[in-house]
């Protein structure tokens, strides 16, 4: 999630030759019928690994091959990868980018092989996070001047003698490190590993009353049940991101939007209006990611019970391909 440096050659030769945790992986679904005049063809679909785009995902898919009788290529693949489909084929479409300046710049200014297909709805935020325990004992953890006063509360065997902040997936890039060296705090960042990883610790966190200081972002359906309370970092202008090495404000807000490939925009599918006119909103998320990672539903059984809740909605996403909501 979130901020990247532009990926080197040789993840390409990942993505190229399917090798690696960054590869495009990928699971296909037929669909078994098609209201609609014009063929689909098969949509190449990018699944970066946090729940909340499985859910865009899963909606998306849902309706594309039960509707629009396409068949979906799911690729699971870290987010700054997913890019580097784009000019090949083999990634038609991102449902949830994270601003990406640098990637925009390439693929779409420089290499005129991309578009953004406009806005999911979802407004992302990224930053430093700390359980409710905490800012209620410690009111004022919350402003980033007094968390070198904290350091010691979240040492842990893998922060060196520093405090620890937490963060999750290696394959989300993050400001994390040059904000800790630019602000001279004494904190090490430390992989958790993954998405679900990162949830179980704070949730445990909360429940035990253990310090802890982590990376979070919203959407997520977590945030619902324990309410993390955010740090305050140096406030965020325009510009103050420009040299990743120099960082030292907090992460923007985003309004989070769909990437698709040119080939794909311009291929007159009906899988490009979906994309095009699918738009939600942070509730409307959360509730298909809670199905997946707390009620431990199936991507497609969580697509449909949204889907059947939602038929006004659905028929927004619809309009122009040709199907019947």
């Amino acid at each position: 999630m979130r901020k990247t440096i532009v990926a080197a050659s040789a993840a390409l030769a990942l993505l190229l030759s399917g090798c690696g945790s960054t590869t495009l992986s990928k699971v296909e679904h037929r669909g078994q019928s098609s209201g609609t005049s014009r063929p689909c063809g098969t949509l190449n679909l990018a699944v970066n690994a946090w729940v909340g785009y499985e859910a865009d995902a899963a909606v998306v898919s849902y309706l594309a091959r039960n509707k629009l009788g396409c068949a979906v290529s799911e690729k699971q693949i870290d987010e700054q990868v997913s890019w580097q489909g784009l000019p090949t084929g083999q990634v038609d479409a991102i449902l949830e980018n994270w601003g990406h300046d640098d990637l925009r710049k390439q693929y779409i200014q420089t290499m005129h092989v991309a578009q953004s297909a406009g806005s999911t709805g979802n407004k992302g935020q990224i930053g430093w996070y700390v359980p409710p325990w905490m800012a209620q004992q410690y009111p004022d953890i919350t402003d980033w001047h007094n968390l070198n006063k904290y350091a010691d509360l979240f040492r842990t065997t893998e922060s060196d003698g520093k405090g620890q902040l937490l963060d999750g997936s290696p394959s989300y890039v993050t400001n994390d490190a040059a904000l800790i060296e630019n602000l001279h705090l004494n904190y090490k960042v430390v992989q958790g590993g993954s998405e679900t990883a990162l949830i179980t610790s704070l949730g445990q966190a909360q429940q035990q009353r253990t310090p802890m200081l982590a990376y979070f972002y919203s959407p997520q359906w977590f945030l619902n049940q324990v309410p993390l309370v955010k740090v305050n970092l140096p406030q965020y202008t325009p510009g103050c991101d420009v040299d990743p090495a120099k960082i030292a404000c907090d992460y923007p807000d985003y309004d989070l939007d769909k990437i698709v490939s040119n080939s794909f925009a311009q291929s007159g599918s009906p899988a490009y209006t979906l994309v095009k006119n699918f738009h939600w909103t942070n509730a409307d998320q959360n509730e298909v990611a809670r199905s997946i990672a707390v009620d431990r539903m199936s991507d497609d059984d969580a697509a449909k019970k949204f889907i059947d809740g939602h038929p006004d909605l659905v028929a927004q996403w619809l309009a122009g391909t040709g199907a019947a909501s």
